[in-house]
């Protein structure tokens, strides 16, 4: 036989689509292709590469398969309806979808990368007929499957089908024992073995006003917070309709947690007097029982809706980074055999925030690592682009043979991976804007990540910055200030308190501009960024002495800084904005080349 005929195999093969994908798709095209990539990613892909298949090829609405052993088809498909039965049921009215499974078993033509034949079709066929939910084997498939343990049958007789002379004798499958969960984002499976992202559940807030008709208050504030913590990528968000069936119930936090799978649950109280109302709020780890934090809200009653909104955004910006810091210690306990891509992505991110070389090399080893057991995890794609544009625009020894060209890619590699994301979003578009100068790109999508998560404070930062090098000095501003607004006791607060003193510097308020960066010094002193902004700040100031003592500081951590290499580092679109740095950085004393530029020039 030619090697480049096709070749005949018996084979186990699946073939599966959304019931309704049309209907789906005319209501709303970007948000069903983005359950769908979610649906693969997160489940179809990787139950079925854990029972041993391979998925063929997509097929616009679904998928096609192929398993060597029966009973890894059907178990797989099993397992994925499951898992997708427990998102639907945490899902929000309009995010969920249901597929249909199709299983036979029956020689297939292999070419190339493709199957294809009379056992496929058939296959197809089935799927057809299958209910939402469900799946249909064939008499082929039942006949491998008897004595098979967790499955019940239900005997469908022949049926006619397209395009086939022959009537096929089909079953439905009736699992008879939940499938394991293998970290499934849906799965109610105990909180301390849970390996999957964050989860949290926000239970209905306790009226304490004594006044029955402030409920409606109550639970708008709840409904808010879910809305605003759902935007968050990282984190799983159980629905209103779930948490709500505990309002006016006295049960264990911890039995919660179990019922609804979740590792956080966040409780609170309003109460409303005369004419102001405070809300507290605390977060627990439901594993340990440990109150992660705690904290209270105060406001008037004047306009209730602006209030429902500004205690919605205090608890989430003040909430958000102690959950993610309670999310990384719990990763760094981890035994490393037990480590999946989520938490080897939280143990690289304080590495990444620290700003040294040798912290971002353990990062990018980390954030490899995490891509290798997901490459469609889009934050460690992200983070390893911001990894590798440190070292570029600060010159730290490469990492690789070509740090910025692999920087950028691994940026549009993010972006492609989940628009959804907007902290992937927001770096992946800083990453363009310093290292590829690529602005008419960068700028839209920070203002999607924005759009995206208005609540992020990580996102706001980034888009402030954006500006600050090459858009709207207000725009930068009111970005810095919001995410100040948001994560004011967050530990990278120092990039915040940076941005600001940089917004300040180049609209001419040089003191404002060092008094904001020796805020950000003094909380954490070895970011270099900092002393660019307070030394070109002093310098305008002419306090030569301090200035002077900042620069020592600079190129303490940057040997050979220069306003040469200055210039090359910061994508600053205006002349103005650039000479008017340089100039500060000049009076203060920094040299304009150090000697192997000048052997250069």
């Amino acid at each position: 036989m030619s090697a480049h005929e096709p070749k005949h195999r018996l084979a186990a093969i699946v073939v599966a689509d959304v019931v309704g994908y049309t209907r789906m798709m005319e209501a709303d095209e970007a948000g069903t292709l983005s359950l769908l990539r979610a649906a693969r990613a997160d489940v179809v892909d990787p139950v079925t590469a854990r029972h041993r298949g391979a998925i063929v090829k997509g097929t616009g609405d679904g998928w096609l398969a192929q398993f060597r052993s029966v009973t890894d088809a059907v178990r797989s498909s099993v397992e994925i309806q499951a898992a997708m039965a427990r998102r639907n049921a945490l899902a929000a009215e309009g995010r969920r979808f249901e597929f249909r499974i199709g299983i036979n078993l029956g020689e297939v033509v292999v070419e190339s990368d493709d199957i294809y034949g009379t056992g496929v079709n058939v296959a197809a066929r089935l799927e057809s007929l299958a209910d939402p939910g469900g799946i249909v084997i064939s008499s082929a498939v039942r006949d491998q499957l008897r004595g098979v343990a967790g499955l019940e049958f239900e005997d469908m007789g022949p049926r006619a089908v397209k395009n086939l002379a022959n009537p096929v004798h089909c079953f439905n499958v009736r699992p008879t024992a939940p499938p394991a969960a293998h970290g499934d984002p849906g799965a109610a499976a105990q909180p301390a073995a849970r390996s999957e992202r964050a989860s949290i559940a926000v239970l209905p807030f306790s009226n304490l006003s004594g006044d029955a008709d402030q409920d409606y208050f109550a639970d708008g504030v709840v409904d808010d917070i879910i809305t605003a913590l759902s935007r968050f990528k990282w984190l799983r968000v159980i629905a209103r309709n779930s948490t709500f069936a505990y309002k006016g119930r006295a049960v264990d936090v911890r039995q919660i947690a179990r019922d609804l799978g979740v590792r956080y649950v966040l409780e609170g109280s309003v109460r409303k007097s005369g004419r102001r109302v405070r809300i507290t709020g605390q977060l627990i780890d439901a594993t340990t029982g440990d109150h992660v934090w705690a904290d209270n809200f105060n406001g008037a009653f004047e306009d209730i809706f602006d209030l429902q909104d500004s205690i919605t955004e205090s608890v989430v910006g003040t909430m958000e980074p102690q959950l993610r810091k309670a999310e990384i210690e719990r990763a760094r306990r981890k035994r490393p055999e037990n480590l999946d891509a989520y938490d080897l992505f939280l143990r690289a991110l304080p590495h990444v925030y620290a700003m040294r070389p040798d912290d971002n090399r353990i990062a990018l080893d980390l954030l490899e690592a995490a891509s290798r057991l997901d490459p469609t995890y889009a934050p460690p794609l992200a983070f390893r682009a911001w990894c590798l544009e440190q070292r570029v625009v600060r010159r730290w020894p490469a990492a690789r043979d070509d740090d910025a060209a692999t920087c950028l890619r691994l940026a549009r590699a993010a972006l492609a991976a989940d628009m959804d994301d907007a902290n992937a979003i927001a770096i992946a578009a800083f990453v363009a804007l310093m290292v590829g100068r690529d602005f008419d790109a960068a700028f839209p999508a920070l203002r999607r990540a924005v759009a995206l998560n208005p609540n992020n404070a990580f996102v706001a930062m980034n888009a402030g910055w954006a500006h600050c090098f090459a858009g709207d000095l207000g725009e930068a501003l009111a970005h810095l200030e919001r995410a100040r607004a948001l994560s004011p006791n967050d530990p990278t607060a120092f990039y915040v308190l940076t941005g600001l003193g940089m917004a300040h510097l180049l609209a001419g308020r040089c003191e404002e501009g060092a008094r904001l960066a020796t805020d950000a010094a003094a909380l954490y002193d070895e970011w270099d960024a900092t002393y660019y902004v307070l030394a070109a700040a002093q310098g305008h100031l002419g306090r030569l002495d301090e200035a002077r003592a900042s620069i020592a500081r600079l190129v303490a951590l940057i040997p050979g800084a220069s306003i040469a290499r200055y210039r090359e580092m910061v994508p600053i679109r205006d002349p103005e904005r650039l000479a008017f740095l340089e100039k500060g950085l000049r009076v203060a004393g920094l040299p304009e080349r150090t000697d192997p530029e000048q052997a250069r020039a």
